[in-house]
């Protein structure tokens, strides 16, 4: 069913409208699903036409696209694409800055504790003297990342941890937005053995003093780079500072997709938003401003590699991290994280004039305005 733009904004208009606890009858559902599938593959059209446009363009087995020197790829990454990473460590419940892309953005302050001395690994609670248990029983997995929330909040508590997973091989990287990070405990995170320190220049506004703590990393940790979702604001900013940023010696930028949940969603309305693959909401232009970066990355020869940390990315993310555990054909955990999806916030992209479906039908009897759906 191609339904044609305008056909769209009048059924997205009475869906808006409807009590939160009616759902859609089936025709209803037909059509909310075929006006979802007409804007991404607009969308789709929109980003094969920049990612032709780099002719550089590298990707890893199709499940993801990148520029620069592949060596310099983040092992993190290519665990969480093609090995059995990415498994999460969560410890720290807050965080010293509050960004607006946060999927825990007003809701800081309600996120429970893992608890004293205990640390969250697949769901599980563990101590640290649990790991060699842990390691013993289970496979050992490639990757590991420490998430949740602001790690340096409490960064003296991780060492211990870091390299008892040091000593078993595998790959360890970390997130944080850099603010709190200096000298003292880089080298110390060095010492016990991180892999990869990923830093959030977006929660910054790339700021010098993180810059500086970037450079600093490089001195003590492998692999140090950038991850952060890709918003106008990180854009313009880093396109400013992007000669600071490129002399810290940082080995590859990790460009995500801004995707939005309840908590968020707000700080972003009335921008033009996609439906990937029936799981992550999106606005449209944050992938369309990586891959531009990326093109400039290309151009000019940057040393870091420049990642394109896509939905696409995180749909196979899914697909392989269920296939390594063994899920049936087709198993992914990828999805929606809307209960109930926010017709409305759709409402801008189907009137922005200069927004157009590749393709229009008109509607058969039955689904047209006006016609009792059922």
């Amino acid at each position: 069913m191609k339904i044609s733009k305008q056909d769209a904004l009048t059924w997205f208009r009475f869906f808006a409208e409807l009590p939160e606890d009616e759902d859609l009858l089936p025709r209803q559902q037909e059509i909310a699903w075929a006006v979802f599938s007409q804007i991404e593959e607009a969308v789709d059209e929109r980003f094969r036409q920049l990612k032709a446009q780099i002719p550089g363009l590298k990707t890893i087995g199709g499940r993801t696209f990148f520029v620069g020197d592949e060596r310099r790829f983040s092992a993190g990454c290519r665990s969480c694409l093609t090995g059995t990473g990415l498994s999460a460590v969560r410890k720290t419940n807050k965080c010293n800055l509050q960004c607006k892309f946060c999927y825990d953005y007003g809701v800081m302050d309600q996120l429970p504790p893992v608890g004293e001395g205990m640390w969250e690994i697949g769901g599980t609670k563990f101590r640290a003297e649990d790991i060699d248990l842990l390691l013993s029983i289970q496979q050992k997995p490639t990757g590991i990342s420490y998430v949740y929330l602001e790690p340096f909040m409490e960064i003296e508590e991780y060492g211990p941890i870091i390299r008892r997973f040091h000593e078993a091989g595998v790959h360890q990287h970390m997130y944080t937005n850099g603010t709190l990070a200096n000298e003292h405990n880089l080298s110390e995170l060095g010492r016990a053995g991180l892999n990869e320190l990923r830093f959030n220049l977006g929660a910054s506004g790339c700021a010098d003093g993180v810059i500086e703590a970037m450079r600093i990393a490089k001195r003590y940790i492998p692999f140090v780079g950038v991850e952060t979702p890709m918003t106008p604001e990180l854009y313009e900013t880093f396109l400013r500072k992007k000669d600071a940023i490129l002399s810290t010696g940082i080995d590859f930028i990790n460009l995500a997709e801004l995707h939005l949940n309840p908590n968020n969603i707000g700080n972003y309305w009335g921008e033009n938003l996609y439906l990937c693959r029936r799981g992550y909401v999106s606005p449209v232009w944050s992938r369309e401003l990586t891959l531009k970066l990326m093109k400039q990355a290309d151009e000019e020869g940057w040393a870091p590699v420049v990642h394109d940390c896509s939905n696409h990315t995180k749909f196979a993310r899914d697909l392989n991290l269920r296939a390594r555990e063994g899920g049936w054909f087709g198993a992914s955990s990828y999805g929606c994280e809307f209960d109930r999806l926010p017709y409305e916030a759709f409402l801008p992209i189907l009137s922005d004039p200069d927004f157009e479906f590749l393709k229009e039908e008109p509607l058969p009897v039955g689904y047209r305005p006006g016609d009792l759906v059922l």
